[in-house]
């Protein structure tokens, strides 16, 4: 008895291992920090279209679909891109590149994914919102990352399915896209730019050797990513203030967003004066910092 006891424990915890490793797997593949950034700007959007008292149900379709359809983008991405994160430093230790996850497993996973959260979209909040889904899926996949190899616009063109998510919320909330949706859609575009130029400037040496054209695979000084930086810190001073003057928050919000976004321009310029790979990621972190305050201000300054 004893003996087949003690022949039992390794088995039990070699399949809990096994079971561990296949969820961590899984949380990489669909990126799930990236995914759960995803989810707040789409419940942000949500809320702040909500006219009449929140529906918690309603929240809950569009968090869940768009959790469904975000989490295929980032498979098919993996799936696209598998030969170039096998060579990236940064990447080669995804499941596929690292050889614990088949190609066409992550492929399948990727279509069942958005097969589900479009439909869900659909039927548990309207058409709208499951289009919206759609349209980032393909923009994401069929524009972002060919493009990558292609053109240094590849930021530009990749922010569009990334400014979308909000715009998902609203439309499930109200059925139909107005300013107030755009000017979401305008914070979160603006706000990537410098997100995404100073990632890329600290791994340039990353992307170049996996032939992704960035605007830091010519920039060794920095001067390029690190001075549009700073001009698209300054254009989201601008319209990160938008949704006061549309009615969306009250007055409050707005001394909120300048001064936040002045720290954002600071940090930027700090820089593109120094121009290090710790500057760089100083504004990567500032970055990650500002986008939640800037939503949750906008959360509880709502009209």
């Amino acid at each position: 008895m004893k003996t087949a006891a003690i022949e039992t424990i390794p088995d039990a915890g070699g399949a809990l291992a096994v079971r561990n490793r296949a969820a961590t797997d899984f949380a990489q593949l669909v990126k799930a920090r990236l995914t759960l950034l995803v989810l707040l700007t789409t419940a942000v959007g949500y809320y702040l279209g909500v006219e009449n008292p929140i529906s918690y149900f309603g929240l809950f379709h569009v968090v869940f679909g768009t959790a469904l359809a975000a989490a295929s983008a980032a498979a098919f991405n993996q799936w696209w891109e598998r030969k170039a994160d096998a060579v990236m430093h940064r990447t080669k230790t995804r499941p596929i590149p690292a050889g614990r996850m088949l190609a066409r497993d992550a492929l399948l996973i990727g279509t069942l994914l958005a097969i589900a959260g479009i439909i869900y979209l659909a039927f548990a909040c309207n058409a709208l919102t499951a289009s919206l889904a759609a349209l980032t899926i393909i923009l994401y996949i069929f524009a972002y990352t060919p493009l990558k190899r292609i053109s240094t616009a590849n930021t530009l063109v990749g922010a569009i399915p990334g400014a979308i998510p909000p715009m998902i919320g609203w439309a499930a909330a109200r059925g139909t896209l107005d300013a107030g949706a755009w000017s979401l859609f305008a914070i979160l575009f603006f706000w990537q730019m410098p997100h995404f130029f100073a990632l890329a400037w600290m791994y340039r040496e990353d992307y170049a050797r996996a032939g992704f054209r960035m605007m830091s695979s010519d920039d060794e000084t920095g001067a390029r990513s690190s001075s549009q930086s700073v001009l698209f810190c300054m254009l989201l001073l601008i319209v990160g203030a938008v949704p006061a003057y549309l009615g969306v928050t009250n007055a409050i919000y707005v001394p909120i967003a300048f001064a936040l976004g002045g720290l954002f321009i600071a940090v930027a310029m700090q820089f593109h004066r120094k121009r290090t790979a710790r500057a760089a990621r100083a504004l990567f972190i500032a970055s990650i910092v500002y986008l939640p305050l800037l939503l949750g201000a906008l959360v509880l300054t709502k009209r």
